[in-house]
């Protein structure tokens, strides 16, 4: 409970990553007492901006930096200073003001809940929120809170509070404000094939450097396509830099014969990693749906198919290891154009947009996917490509130089890596596979199965009443309507959290998987 304020409480709930012993919340320290801090995620510049400004640090926690730069140089200044994941509320008493943010790909969650008459509510998971009561409204409106947003609140003496303003500080195409602070040497400039190639490589293993930063034990998945390979391949070999003295853990999942686990163990050979393979057959992705749409919070049809595997991996790492803090390939394919659709793009600038577009919705995706389905296992996510230095340099590259080239995806990503023999060649070169794809055996994919389970548990005439059942976001497949059941059942009327369902643009697709598009090349063809 807050001094003074007979309504305002926080709670917490801590996955200690970052100095055990002095990390409990909300963080306050003596300097600032009418400060109070709740916060999830991890700031990497803590400890240099620390000792660039001189701060007096009482804890070993890397949250404690947002008290001192909001003192330093208000709300503004520290939110755009912060290199890292994050989502938090401030409170500041001796100002009456609350104030929110996010990172700015939302990699870290947060909801928010607010009445009209000033009651605000914020929690990690929309889950938290969804029960409380208030008298004045029997339903309280739940909504996730914008990345790269901060929101200023004024807190008036009974608790309530009411939103000042709502700012945007960071655009994903922007050199962020740290960048002057950083030790990262000096990039080349101009965008001579090279040049550029030596500054994404620089910025790459920066980006896997910097997140280095726990006292837990580092593991890694490991899908065996290019992104993962490459953050596994480089986090092995800062590892070693650091002298950490225990063997690097990658984990791969998949059904029997799955094109995915024979890529990993590849790769995991390639770079000497003690490598776990995880088995899973359908019956057991088929059980899993109700907790992973739980976990979720989403029904959208490609998160659902992709985080099902991610979801029994991340059980399998908490139980039978000691990894905790885990690396992995997000964001990458919304960076640099992963998709197959980017072969349709009908302009570098149209494929720009797109891909500034993706990036945008992510938080609704593919981070909502890899934060919800590890954090349900108390595991920490750590996703190097969607580091603020190498992500805005990547957008600062000409339209044309990120397309596809020759028919392959990626191209200048895989071309940065082509002489650095961190990863087996073929693999580098390697095609893309959605994760929900590449983990079933070639026969027969796991949303082939999906579908054919989903059969039988809706009918025709439920079909044909969903546009009167489910008006928004009307599900147009029976597997789409499966997950929507499921939802509704733990989120009643709150199909709204989903803007959209994930679609490849450009070509007429009705299914989400690339296993479905033309272009798709797979081993089993070849």
């Amino acid at each position: 409970n807050v001094n003074g304020y007979t309504n305002c409480c926080f709670g917490f709930h801590r996955l200690a990553v970052v100095d055990q012993l002095f990390g409990m919340q909300p963080i306050r320290v003596k300097k600032y007492p009418y400060l109070w801090l709740c916060y999830n995620g991890e700031i990497y510049n803590h400890v240099k901006l620390q000792h660039h400004f001189e701060f007096e640090y009482q804890t070993k926690v890397d949250g404690e930096i947002i008290l001192h730069l909001y003192d330093k140089g208000g709300i503004e200044q520290t939110v755009c200073m912060l290199d890292g994941v994050f989502a938090f509320i401030l409170l500041d008493t001796a100002n009456k003001k609350v104030f929110l943010g996010r990172d700015t790909y939302g990699v870290r969650p947060l909801f928010k809940a607010m009445t009209e008459d000033g009651f605000l509510a914020v929690c990690s998971e929309a889950k938290g929120l969804v029960n409380l009561k208030h008298s004045m409204t029997p339903f309280l409106k739940v909504e996730p809170f914008l990345p790269g947003h901060y929101e200023v609140l004024d807190l008036k003496p009974n608790g309530k509070v009411a939103s000042v303003e709502m700012v945007k500080f960071h655009h994903c195409r922007d050199e962020p404000l740290h960048a002057l602070y950083d030790s990262v040497e000096k990039l080349f400039p101009g965008f001579e094939i090279e040049t550029v190639k030596s500054n994404l490589r620089i910025l790459f293993d920066n980006a896997i450097k910097k997140r280095l930063m726990t006292h837990r034990r580092i593991g890694c998945l490991l899908s065996g396509g290019l992104d993962s390979s490459l953050v596994a391949a480089t986090l092995l070999k800062q590892l070693k830099a650091a002298q950490v003295q225990y063997p690097l853990q990658t984990f791969a999942i998949g059904m029997e014969d799955s094109p995915d686990l024979l890529a990993a163990r590849k790769v995991a050979n390639h770079i000497g990693s003690e490598h776990h393979e995880v088995l899973f057959n359908s019956e057991e992705g088929i059980q899993a749906l109700d907790e992973v749409i739980f976990s979720l919070e989403t029904y959208d049809i490609t998160t659902v198919r992709a985080s099902v595997g991610m979801y029994l991996i991340s059980k399998y790492i908490r139980k039978n290891t000691d990894s905790v803090v885990i690396f992995s390939g997000e964001g990458s394919d919304e960076l640099t154009q992963g998709y197959i659709y980017f072969h349709k793009a009908p302009s570098p600038e149209k494929a720009e947009e797109e891909s500034e577009r993706l990036l945008k919705e992510l938080y609704l995706f593919d981070v909502l996917r890899a934060d919800r389905t590890t954090a349900a296992h108390g595991l920490e996510l750590r996703v190097p490509f969607l580091d603020h230095r190498f992500s805005s340099y990547y957008l600062s590259l000409p339209p044309d130089m990120r397309i596809p080239k020759n028919g392959i995806e990626k191209h200048l990503l895989r071309e940065t890596f082509e002489d650095s023999d961190l990863i087996p060649k073929e693999i580098l070169w390697r095609p893309k596979e959605a994760f929900s794809d590449g983990i079933t055996s070639v026969k027969n994919s796991w949303f082939r199965i999906l579908q054919e389970y989903v059969e039988h548990q809706v009918d025709d005439t439920m079909m044909a009443a969903a546009a009167q059942k489910f008006p928004f976001n009307t599900p147009k497949t029976k597997e789409g309507y499966y997950y929507r059941q499921i939802f509704e059942r733990h989120y009643p009327g709150r199909a709204d959290w989903l803007t959209h369902y994930w679609m490849p643009r450009w070509i007429n697709a009705t299914d989400p998987s690339a296993r479905t598009l033309t272009h798709y090349k797979s081993a089993a063809k070849a």
